[in-house]
């Protein structure tokens, strides 16, 4: 019997503002909304949106529009992104109330991102995820960015959602990347995806959403209030019936997010208790 949750959060518009609009400001980007038009005209011209940022991030920075990428550059904005009110208390509180439903079950932190992950690996929270997948660069000898190195998106999302199901996680999973596909028995699987939960807020999230309903999991859409313009792309995941809830990105003591969070965890470690009994009766 597998007595564990995860609790698994995309991170732009999140957990926190996006990532990566906030690294080219800092970079000295003045044109912010040019770069999204920019990166717009390449999808119409068939790129996919992840590739496409990452690689006009290194072109505008070829070009001199905003200073070098490198991996210093990018952990040193990690570690002062901000993140929503409440995100660092969140963590704490969510083991209280698994450990207080069901003292047996331990709950599991994951972070899957089409960011970058030399910033969200250097956040104030990071310490808290089992484990963070997102798109990477790929440096020269002066850790200079040359070419993207890995892209999350869409279904590329899901597989990570597999990788914790099987166990697959921690650094010395990055080097078998086919280890997800290996064939895994009932009894050997380590987080059902029926005792997960997925929170994310974008197009990008859809296939987790869809993936973790189809399964039992609970997927939670949250939005962020201060952005009016993307209310409606979130309550449209509610319409389609992709995710079973959907709340501003608000992660304060009693929001109504934490609330439902809670009673997400509290379900899910009482349905493992019940089910446990009867495992063991």
């Amino acid at each position: 019997m597998q007595e564990r949750v995860a609790v698994v959060f995309d991170f732009d518009d999140t957990l926190g503002p996006d990532s990566t609009t906030g690294y080219l400001k800092q970079a000295g980007l003045k044109e912010i909304e040019a770069f999204w038009k920019e990166v717009g005209a390449m999808m119409d011209d068939g790129w996919d949106p992840v590739p496409a940022y990452l690689n006009h991030m290194i072109e505008v920075s070829a070009a001199g529009r905003i200073a070098p990428i490198t991996r210093e550059s990018l952990t040193d904005w990690g570690s002062m992104l901000p993140l929503f009110d409440g995100v660092g208390e969140l963590f704490a509180h969510l083991r209280t109330v698994a450990h207080d439903a069901n003292p047996r079950v331990s709950i599991e932190f994951y972070l899957i991102s089409s960011g970058i992950g030399d910033v969200l690996r250097r956040t104030a929270v990071a310490c808290e995820f089992a484990d963070i997948w997102a798109s990477e660069f790929h440096y020269d000898e002066q850790g200079r960015a040359l070419t993207p190195k890995r892209i999350i998106s869409f279904t590329d999302k899901t597989r990570y959602l597999f990788q914790i199901q099987k166990g697959i996680i921690g650094e010395a999973s990055r080097s078998q990347p086919f280890a997800v596909n290996r064939r895994v028995s009932p009894d050997q699987v380590r987080i059902p995806l029926d005792q997960m939960i997925f929170v994310g807020d974008g197009y990008t999230d859809i296939p987790c959403f869809s993936l973790i309903k189809q399964h039992g999991g609970v997927p939670i859409a949250v939005y962020d209030h201060r952005h009016t313009e993307k209310w409606g792309n979130a309550f449209r995941f509610v319409m389609d019936g992709r995710v079973s809830n959907l709340h501003a990105a608000n992660y304060q003591p009693g929001s109504d997010l934490v609330n439902f969070l809670s009673m997400a965890v509290r379900s899910l470690s009482e349905r493992i208790a019940v089910a446990a009994s009867s495992y063991q009766g």
